[in-house]
């Protein structure tokens, strides 16, 4: 089992920045590969960015490319998900997910289904 705690969401205005952290116990975790999603009211969970163990594949939604980075310290077992230019559109609790390295593959990081653990989310609120 791996258990995921976020933490990091606040209430900003537009333009603003936030650092969001997935936190992670339980199994070695350079051996997963994490991804970060997000939901907002009435709408279905959406990929946002994953990176694998290495940091060396990190896909991310095309609403998000060039304002947020998503980064990883494996000593501290934590994935950081760093959101710049924040819009009121990126409003939405954001969840971290990991999935064990060897079955996970950049073709299918942004499917929800493919993550095995979850964490309880934390929310994000841009303000216009």
């Amino acid at each position: 089992q791996v258990q995921l705690v976020e933490s990091g969401g606040g209430l900003v205005q537009a333009g603003d920045s936030l650092r969001l952290s997935c936190e992670a116990s339980g199994r070695t975790f350079s051996n997963y590969a994490v991804g970060w999603f997000r939901q907002a009211p009435g709408n279905e969970r959406e990929f946002v960015a994953a990176i694998n163990w290495s940091s060396s594949r990190t896909p991310y939604a095309d609403s998000v490319v060039g304002r947020f980075t998503i980064s990883r310290d494996n000593a501290k077992n934590t994935v950081y998900l760093e959101m710049n230019s924040l819009k009121p559109e990126d409003t939405g609790v954001y969840y971290c997910a990991a999935k064990y390295t060897a079955s996970w593959t950049v073709n299918r990081a942004s499917n929800y289904g493919t993550y095995d653990y979850w964490g309880q989310g934390t929310q994000v609120t841009v303000s216009s």
